[in-house]
């Protein structure tokens, strides 16, 4: 793990000097605080800002090969890198180190670009052909490893992260409207988009080339359905999985200092712990967040699974002063605004596994997405089965086996399931049918937004309908649900703002068995009723993972991550940090012309004293307050 930045020059005159280069990894020491290595040759440079992890004596880059006319820097873990550099070598190539990042530079020499098709890893990639003149960028096919990109100057510029590509901006970094109207709708950007203008991401599973000038940019990886009907029974299925799972957490165990996991409780990442113990002779170490309020507090299951498994376990206490206190360095690291708090415990969270001497842990994120773990896509097959009898009210009545609230919610009984679940309910043709109430409730935040902001938006869905593949239609309604859900929350906030950003923050690589390519593919060729199986989620990973489980562990119903939002800044007389105060001041929300400073006023006067209405408003209020601290630390 590590900061990568750097840039090439479009025209004569506009390469980046030592610096520069110097300028720009310095504002990401948080994600290499090991060592530094440049290179400046001709139009091209590259920074690296290193977290030794794996060749902790000879793996500093930047790289090359034998000639020293292919150089790269990367962020990430190459997993395979074993058995690729054992083929490398069978093919002639010559390594100098014991690192996986001399394993791209060869990789590269013998596949050409398509070298990313042979990589088991988490990354985001810089490599310079001298000979060729060109730039290669590569990015994770899920979005694990953040890079963003511009133009700029006269020169293509690249980072691990936005604040690498200040120093060198010609311009100061502004806002971006329809960035921000995304974020508040989709939780996350899509595509190529950031929050700030001119600023872009390269997208999960995308190269981008410059040569002679150009630019070009192509997805090389796809969340695809399957070639046909799976012959396999569930049970048969939940075996393969199974072994697939032990080669992913085999692979990812691999490093030269020692391996931790996240323990939360819950199915997913109790199994990776389970699957942790079969390659290791003592405790496996594992780290927990708890809160002082039981409302969001797991501890009880926490410590059943340290039992169960024979952990050395620690765990960290979240208050809500906490959250309120560590929330303006979190938007520092995210880079985006966040709709919720939940990404600071984790942020705590990592801070004590680097306390307790760990570089390294393995988590359980990503089963939700590949598996159809959330209730989201429970909820979407409700609804779809209530559109063909929408005049039913047994169909829609199956919402309280999701949602037992909504039983004895008198908002329930006066028709909340017909007024709510049931928006644009025979649309299921829509490709975002699933996930439209969901929006429509984030999206009230746009009332919120200025007048001149709102004219300045468009349809926010249109950068995701770019990313829809080819035959989207007519794949099966749970894998497009799916598809959906990875390009917008997993890759853009998941994976982002409560996983790289929030461990990096600390130093700390995350890594995700889940999301090991070759699962994922599996996963996909996978029956809908193998994942959803009725309204019981994830079944064949249950069927999986139960031989290495307790029976009420495997058969637990998903209990969401949350964290307290609005509540957490505020005490019970109503006092907020000054911070806050000095954000939410009238004059100051309106200098910056991102928000209507009355409405904002009314929602904090709710905030304050305890009245916020669900979802609603507290994404709306964490949503602004994050924003306004963003374009404090980003901006201004």
């Amino acid at each position: 793990m590590c900061g990568i930045a750097g840039g090439l020059a479009l025209r004569a005159g506009a390469a980046l000097d030592r610096g520069a280069l110097e300028r720009m990894i310095g504002q990401v020491q948080h994600r290499g605080p090991d060592g530094y290595g440049y290179l400046v040759d001709g139009p091209a440079a590259l920074a690296h800002a290193r977290l030794s992890i794996i060749d902790l004596s000879t793996g500093d880059q930047p790289i090359a090969n034998e000639d020293r006319s292919v150089w790269v820097v990367f962020n990430g873990e190459i997993f395979n890198y074993v058995e690729l550099r054992a083929e490398l070598q069978r093919r002639g190539h010559r390594f100098a180190t014991q690192s996986d990042t001399e394993t791209l530079v060869h990789a590269y020499e013998e596949y050409g670009d398509d070298f990313v098709d042979h990589l088991n890893g988490q990354f985001a990639i810089a490599l310079w052909d001298a000979r060729r003149q060109r730039l290669l960028l590569a990015r994770d096919r899920l979005g694990i490893r953040p890079l963003v990109w511009c133009e700029d100057g006269g020169r293509l510029l690249f980072a691990s992260e936005v604040k690498s590509l200040r120093p060198v901006l010609t311009h100061a970094l502004a806002i971006d409207p329809q960035g921000l109207g995304q974020v508040f709708t989709f939780w996350s950007t899509v595509g190529e988009r950031t929050v700030f203008a001119g600023i872009r991401n390269l997208p999960p599973g995308h190269r981008l080339v410059v040569e002679g000038g150009r630019v070009r940019i192509s997805r090389y990886w796809q969340w695809q359905p399957p070639a046909g009907p799976t012959p396999m029974t569930l049970d048969e299925a939940a075996e393969e999985l199974r072994h697939r799972l032990i080669e992913a957490v085999r692979l990812q165990l691999r490093a030269d200092v020692p391996v931790g996991a996240y323990l939360s409780g819950g199915l997913d990442s109790s199994g990776i712990v389970a699957l942790i113990r079969n390659f290791t002779s003592t405790p496996v170490r594992t780290f927990s967040v708890a809160f002082d309020d039981p409302e969001f507090d797991e501890r009880e299951h926490q410590q059943a699974m340290v039992r169960h498994l024979g952990t050395e376990h620690s765990t960290i206490v979240c208050r809500r002063a906490d959250i309120a206190e560590q929330f303006p360095r979190l938007v520092r690291h995210a880079e985006t605004p966040v709709l919720r708090t939940a990404p600071v415990p984790l942020m705590l969270l990592s801070g004590l596994v680097r306390d307790s001497g760990f570089k390294v842990v393995l988590t359980g994120e990503g089963a939700d997405e590949v598996f159809g773990g959330y209730d989201l896509f429970k909820e979407a097959k409700v609804r779809r089965f209530w559109a063909r009898q929408p005049q039913s009210t047994a169909r829609p009545a199956l919402l309280t086996r999701l949602y037992p609230y909504l039983r004895h919610s008198p908002v329930g009984r006066a028709g909340m399931a017909a007024s709510f679940y049931g928006q644009r309910l025979q649309d299921t043709a829509d490709p975002f049918y699933a996930h439209r109430p969901r929006w429509a409730t984030t999206a009230r935040t746009w009332n919120l937004l200025s007048p001149g902001v709102r004219s300045a938006l468009h349809a926010v869905d249109g950068d995701l309908q770019a990313e829809l593949p080819a035959g989207f239609g007519d794949w099966s309604p749970l894998l497009r649900d799916q598809y959906v859900e990875s390009q917008t929350l997993l890759a853009g906030y998941l994976l982002s703002s409560q996983g790289d950003r929030v461990a990096m923050a600390n130093s700390i690589e995350g890594r995700f068995p889940f999301l090991d390519h070759t699962v994922v593919e599996f996963a996909n060729t996978l029956p809908d009723r193998f994942k959803l199986r009725g309204l019981t989620e994830k079944a064949v990973l249950r069927r999986a993972l139960a031989p290495l489980l307790p029976h009420a562990v495997a058969t637990r119903t998903k209990q969401p991550y949350r964290a307290p939002d609005s509540q957490s800044f505020f005490d019970d007389q109503g006092r907020a940090p000054d911070y806050v105060e000095a954000l939410l001041d009238p004059a100051r929300v309106t200098s910056s012309g991102l928000f209507d400073p009355q409405a904002v006023a009314r929602l904090s006067a709710k905030c304050r004293t305890g009245k916020a209405i669900g979802f609603s408003d507290n994404m709306a209020f964490v949503g602004i307050l994050s924003t306004l601290l963003l374009e404090e630390a980003m901006v201004r």
